[in-house]
């Protein structure tokens, strides 16, 4: 299935001498993605996965020089697996975080290409996200977008060329084609875009085997959560995970610790969240007190509402008559707290750190993002009513916070009413920061000084 990193490899494998990173939660299709483009270039590939050859942690974790570590793994590669001409590939590479430490002399070195990857490294290999820059590349991969999924679905490159177009242009979709694609959005909101997950809708249509993989997967998840709690008795991570979906149903969304204990305070279980949105499986959005440039600065860390890392997985925790009831868009059914998830999702994937804001005498806004040196305020709404927007019109009319366009996303078409930009929610993954490439050369002329 396409994936829009499998370019991004590509073009670590065609053109950079760094080694490469692939980080994310599991199932996402990290190994797939890797393999597939290792295989579709130039390079032969030797590949260690730790958690199916235990003997290699071993072999190769202990502690010896980086010399020591580049002879011992060169006795265990094929003769064919030439220098220059081979990637090696270091799959689970938790298990194994000794080579981590040996890469700026294994990248110095130069006799082959390099490429990590594994899940939970943000909680097994502190500093990851810090690795030498002239070393080592980090890919952050996620489930999934609808876009991919339409694109695994045969959606045609004609339809969503258009699609782009009446983006930018903000010209509304035949209503056709509109409906089409909300149809299949709702049919995301079950699915979501684990690969395993996606390729089970795709050849049997039945949400039952659908809902199979991702009951597995959650299982396998949980499986971390216990050998960690088992570590560490103030890990409460099933507990967290779990309640999940019935505080986004709550019409106050903030993350509450009494529905896990009445006497919970945050600073007791600030670890766990930590965890969790370390090993990619929930997706924290904080809340910025003030909506002004940058929302780092108002960020409340004990303030949160707390997503899934993807809807599928989400949804697979409803009942199945939930599930009808999305397939057949039935408007008299909260949908709210799908398509926000959705929202935060897609934000996080496009590069941006999303926030939400609530004044007590404004109101409250879905999200909001620093988009081309400027907050721009994001409400989604599932129902029809969507051009009601209360807390939204409140905030945009605080001239202190400088917001000069807003967006709406929810069933209806693309439209533009002064400054609020009214777009189909399926169109969420076409929302990214233009690039500042030609901004960010300076060049000063100092030729009087």
């Amino acid at each position: 299935m396409y994936r829009k990193h499998s370019q991004t490899i590509k073009e670590w494998i065609d053109n950079s001498s760094k080694a490469l990173l692939v980080t994310g939660a599991r199932q996402i299709g990290k190994t797939w993605l890797i393999r597939d483009e290792i295989e579709k270039s130039k390079y032969a590939k030797f590949e260690i996965n730790f958690i199916d050859q235990p003997d290699m942690v071993t072999y190769l974790n202990a502690q010896m020089s980086a010399e020591e570590f580049l002879i011992k793994l060169r006795m265990i590669m094929p003769e064919d697996c030439k220098e220059h001409e081979t990637i090696v590939f270091f799959d689970e590479v938790q298990k194994c975080p000794e080579i981590v430490t040996k890469i700026k002399f294994l990248v110095d070195e130069g006799s082959f290409k390099y490429v990590l990857s594994g899940s939970l490294l943000g909680v097994e290999i502190k500093g990851i996200a810090s690795a030498p820059v002239g070393y080592l590349s980090v890919l952050q991969m996620y489930p999934m977008d609808f876009e991919e999924f339409m694109i695994a679905n045969d959606i045609s490159k004609v339809t969503l060329n258009m699609l782009k177009e009446k983006y930018e242009a903000l010209e509304p979709i035949d209503e056709f084609i509109h409906e089409k694609l909300l149809s299949l959005f709702f049919v995301y909101l079950i699915v979501g875009g684990m690969p395993d997950a996606v390729k089970t809708y795709i050849s049997t249509k039945d949400i039952r085997q659908v809902d199979k993989v991702q009951r597995d997967i959650t299982t396998l998840y949980k499986a971390d959560f216990t050998q960690y709690e088992v570590e560490d008795k103030k890990l409460k991570l099933k507990s967290i995970y779990d309640i999940v979906p019935a505080e986004l149903n709550k019409q106050n969304k903030k993350f509450v610790f009494t529905m896990l204990d009445k006497e919970l305070k945050f600073n007791r279980y600030e670890n766990s969240f930590l965890w969790l949105k370390d090993a990619g499986v929930v997706l924290p959005v904080y809340n910025a007190d003030t909506p002004v440039i940058p929302l780092l600065t108002s960020k409340s860390s004990n303030v949160f509402r707390l997503f899934s890392n993807d809807i599928g997985l989400l949804t697979s925790a409803y009942p199945a008559e939930t599930k009808v009831e999305l397939i057949n868009k039935n408007s008299e059914v909260n949908n709210g707290a799908h398509f926000e998830n959705v929202m935060a999702q897609q934000l996080t994937s496009n590069g941006f750190t999303p926030y939400f804001c609530k004044k007590k005498n404004l109101g409250e806004l879905d999200f909001v993002i620093e988009m081309s040196g400027k907050v721009v305020p994001i409400e989604v709404k599932s129902g029809k009513n969507y051009k009601s927007h209360k807390a939204l019109d409140n905030f945009m009319s605080i001239s202190d916070y400088h917001m000069e366009k807003a967006y709406v996303f929810s069933i209806g078409n693309v439209e533009k009413e002064d400054n609020v930009i009214y777009l189909p929610i399926y169109m969420s993954y076409l929302l990214k920061e233009k690039t500042l490439d030609s901004a960010m050369i300076v060049d000063v002329d100092i030729s009087g000084l």
